[in-house]
């Protein structure tokens, strides 16, 4: 069996600050979705939350090019393998995506990005609100499915955690749930275990 090898502390940091910035992100939305009285105050969070979401993820992406992760586990089936690789690549385009067509969605209103006082960025799509329209449409879209993939993200580590108990859930927690049987060991072990304990006990006794 292959030694457990846990991603590198820089990636388990990336991993799990972006986990809790996406998250809060998905929920602001949401509540500017639903909330007017509290629009603006949600918005002026939004904003600069999904530009910093924007570059931890090219810088997660950049680092996990020079430090590859972990191997999936040797006994892992290959379509738990390719579910794997492709519910990654599509949560990194997603979140690529979702932050991009948000800023060009207010740049084609002409909104102001206003990242803390008077730093703005740039608008990176022309004026239009025929085009302000449909970016608005696909930006709600893309952030619904990245929030489906990060459900489906978290219900597969739980599922390898708490189910498979393999070293997927550990390799980015350096964390491992109990387990009743310990690998190598038979459920007949302890059973003749007990039943050698019990057998030296009434030696003893004679």
């Amino acid at each position: 069996m292959a030694q457990h090898r846990p991603f590198p502390l820089l990636s388990r940091i990336l991993h799990w600050t972006m986990a809790a910035m996406v998250l809060a992100m998905l929920f602001i939305g949401i509540g500017m979705v639903s909330s007017v009285s509290q629009y603006h105050r949600l918005v002026a969070i939004h904003k600069p939350l999904g530009i910093l979401v924007l570059i931890l993820v090219a810088i997660r992406l950049l680092n996990r090019l020079l430090n590859p992760p972990p191997p999936l586990p040797s006994g892992m089936p290959g379509w738990q393998r390719v579910a794997a690789h492709g519910s990654h690549v599509v949560l990194y385009a997603l979140m690529f995506a979702v932050p991009l067509v948000g800023w060009a969605m207010l740049s084609a209103a002409r909104y102001p990005i206003v990242l803390y006082g008077p730093l703005q960025l740039p608008p990176i799509a022309p004026q239009s609100p025929v085009l302000f329209a449909v970016l608005r449409e696909t930006h709600t879209v893309l952030a619904l499915l990245l929030f489906v993939t990060f459900l489906a993200h978290l219900g597969a580590a739980l599922m390898h955690a708490l189910i498979f108990r393999d070293d997927v859930f550990p390799s980015m927690t350096s964390f491992r749930f109990a387990c009743d049987n310990k690998p190598g060991r038979t459920e007949s072990e302890p059973r003749g275990g007990a039943k050698a304990s019990a057998a030296a006990t009434v030696a003893a006794r004679e």
